[in-house]
């Protein structure tokens, strides 16, 4: 059986149109969320003042439930595609899922 896994993207929002239309053309991916988010952390490298003041950094949030196997594909593709972005992801395994 193959395992389920959802893969969490955190993006600038100014890629945010990229990723979408990438994501959209993988003929791997049935469907994905997103949605905005914001980071909180003691990291200021790349926030502008306003996000200093606030104490939070603006990103768009991805997530895709696939298999493993195709996840650990998107994350080398989106390595190729999108290096150096600043985009940061997690790899969850998935208990459970289904629709009531």
């Amino acid at each position: 059986m193959t395992e389920s896994v959802v893969l969490t993207l955190f993006v600038p929002p100014d890629l945010e149109d990229a990723l979408v239309n990438w994501l959209l053309e993988n003929e791997h991916i049935r469907g994905f969320t997103s949605m905005t988010a914001h980071g909180h952390g003691e990291t200021q490298a790349g926030m502008t003042l306003l996000e200093q003041v606030t104490g939070r950094q603006r990103r768009m949030q991805f997530l895709v439930q696939t298999s493993r196997e195709i996840a650990e594909t998107l994350i080398h593709g989106i390595r190729e595609q999108f290096a150096g972005a600043g985009m940061y992801y997690i790899l969850t395994p998935v208990i459970e899922s289904g629709r009531i």
